[in-house]
């Protein structure tokens, strides 16, 4: 069997589980490289994972652009190689051109479309990386059937976004601890995380005595969130845990969330409440991520009007009104996403292209 190496920009905690998985099948048939952090420096890699063979990332351009060095070797043996399909990484233009040249397979796996839309005037760079590459491997389902119908003659799989294993995929039913809300994410201007304190704190008065709003994660937004807190006196309320990786930790977070909350775009943390039974609040118009596609309206998340804090506060207060009912959709929500967005069911799209 052919060995499979992928190369990454950065190999985050997130993405723990399903390198893991890939080298628990694949052995020695597997390699991974990675450089130390993303073009956003806050995105660093997981020290913890001992198998990854470390890279030179070399920005320029004001982290604009990207080349790497330390993996050239790979680029001319016989075995299949995944790049992500990021056109600001100009070693991967070079080593799909090269590859392309010696008839070696090479998939490059990302967005579908650039953050803009398939629409994007940029898409045309993209598409190009597109066309170099051997096959594709997409976020969604619902991108792979986009782009095949841009591309009926190119080999195009899904790999849903995973963050963990099927047998730690588990929730709770216990409606004397579901109380909270949770947000986990960055604490950046495009994910709102102090909009949602606001909101938060405006529907307080509403809310049962015992719903706090659980944050975890970090950025630059987190000064702010606390000397709101602070000056109106709800640090008893609204409690900062800062960045938690351990899966057992979150396991206790959302174990005691009645819903999770996405004030800005839909990233990651949408499968990963899934995962443990709870829905989502999310923005109705924002850029999303693919992700998004797991949400259903009423089933296992709810939508409130973008940017507007009354329209999120209401949503707020309407599902402590109807706890019972969500708190009964917990184990359909978990095995809907157990299903579908495991690390085993993403990993098995990376072990096919190897056949």
């Amino acid at each position: 069997m052919k060995k499979l190496v992928i190369l990454q920009t950065v190999v985050p905690d997130y993405r723990k589980d399903i390198f893991s998985y890939l080298k628990e099948e694949l052995g020695n048939g597997f390699k991974i490289y990675s450089g130390n952090a993303y073009f956003e420096k806050s995105i660093t890699i997981d020290k913890s994972i001992g198998f990854i063979e470390p890279i030179a990332n070399y920005y320029f351009l004001n982290r604009k652009f990207l080349f790497q060095f330390g993996m050239w070797m790979e680029v001319f043996k016989k075995n299949v190689i995944v790049l992500e399909m990021n056109p600001r990484i100009l070693s991967n233009w070079l080593i799909l051109i090269l590859r392309k040249l010696l008839f070696k397979k090479t998939v490059v796996w990302g967005h579908a479309w650039p953050r803009a839309g398939s629409e994007s005037k940029s898409d045309v760079v993209r598409h190009l990386m597109r066309k170099l590459g051997s096959e594709i491997i997409v976020y969604t389902k619902t991108q792979a059937m986009e782009l095949q119908l841009k591309m009926p003659n190119k080999i195009i799989n899904a790999a849903p976004n995973a963050l963990y294993f099927k047998k730690d995929m588990a929730t709770s039913f216990n409606s004397e601890k579901i109380n909270h809300l949770i947000y986990v994410g960055r604490l950046s201007k495009p994910k709102k995380a102090f909009f949602l304190v606001k909101a938060f704190h405006n529907v307080l008065i509403q809310l049962p005595e015992t719903a706090n709003l659980i944050i975890v994660g970090e950025g630059e937004e987190k000064p702010l969130i606390e000397n709101y807190i602070r000056e109106h006196k709800i640090t008893n309320r609204v409690l900062i845990k800062g960045h938690v990786s351990n899966i057992e930790k979150l396991k206790e977070f959302y174990s005691e969330a009645l819903f999770s909350i996405s004030p800005g775009y839909v990233g990651l943390s949408i499968t990963q409440s899934f995962s443990f039974g709870v829905p989502m609040i999310i923005s109705k118009h924002e850029n999303h991520s693919p992700e998004i596609e797991a949400s259903q309206n009423e089933i296992n998340s709810l939508l409130f009007d973008t940017d507007n804090i009354a329209s999120l506060g209401e949503t707020i207060v309407e599902v402590y009104n109807h706890k019972s009912i969500w708190i009964a959709k917990r184990q359909e929500i978990c095995l809907f996403c157990r299903h579908t967005y495991s690390t085993e069911a993403m990993g098995q799209t990376f072990l096919n292209i190897l056949k």
